[in-house]
């Protein structure tokens, strides 16, 4: 990556009416009322970048609240978690008209942190479900509103602020 760029943990969230995950016919991951998080992993994550994210898609308000206002967030409503791991939006699309991959982190190095990104999220949130590393997936949602952000993490220096 060029000096000065900003590396993070993407994550596409979803507000949605319930969601699933299948790979060859078989249901690896499936919530109903909850959030559905494509999460890209980029060269130079770390434990802190994935901590941060975590925090933030649990804690994101985009659940209304009794007035209508996007003020719940998903550990206030209780919703499920649909995490699938997602290296696209590691993507490099700044020129072309092909993506570029070399702002991805390796298949290994991505595989072992989405699998603690995972574990992290059971251990804090209730309800969690998750697609499969590397498999060819087959995703299927009713989005909420539609209600979708795409969250990013600061670079090391910047996770002790507000973002």
């Amino acid at each position: 990556m060029p000096p000065g760029t900003i590396r993070s943990v993407i994550a596409l969230i979803q507000r949605v009416s319930r969601a699933a995950v299948t790979v060859d016919s078989r249901t690896t991951g499936e919530i109903d009322r909850g959030i559905l998080a494509l999460i890209g992993i980029e060269r130079g994550d770390g434990a802190a970048q994935s901590e941060r994210l975590l925090e933030r898609v649990l804690t994101y308000r985009i659940f209304e609240d009794d007035a209508g206002r996007m003020n719940l967030s998903l550990s206030d409503v209780g919703g499920g978690l649909l995490l699938v791991p997602q290296f696209t939006l590691a993507a490099d699309t700044r020129k072309g008209t092909r993506p570029g991959f070399s702002t991805a982190e390796s298949p290994e190095t991505a595989r072992a942190m989405f699998g603690r990104f995972v574990t992290a999220a059971g251990a804090r949130h209730p309800r969690v479900a998750c697609g499969e590393f590397g498999a060819h997936m087959q995703v299927a949602l009713v989005n909420d509103g539609p209600v979708t952000f795409w969250l990013r993490t600061a670079p090391d220096a910047d996770l002790t602020g507000q973002e």
